[in-house]
């Protein structure tokens, strides 16, 4: 009964100090991780969006552009 005893108030002090300190910190890390984009990848997507509606825009421009030029380019593509 003593080596219980002897455990009894390590298990005690590491419920009441160690555990709610360590079971903060691990949520407090996960709340950060998961917490979406950061300022700079936000950015990097941003500028990307804005790139892939250039490169659309220039796509339309370039079919109108074959559509006046030769108006059968479509069904020639296909075959």
């Amino acid at each position: 009964m003593h080596f219980f005893e002897f455990l009894f108030v390590p298990t005690i002090l590491f419920m009441v100090v160690v555990m709610p300190i360590w079971i903060g910190l691990h949520y407090k890390y996960k709340s950060k991780t998961a917490g979406g984009l950061g300022e700079a990848d936000q950015k990097q997507l941003d500028a990307l969006l804005r790139t892939a509606d250039t490169l659309a825009d220039r796509i339309t421009t370039l079919e109108s552009i074959l559509d006046e030029r030769q108006p059968d380019w479509r069904r020639q593509r296909q075959q």
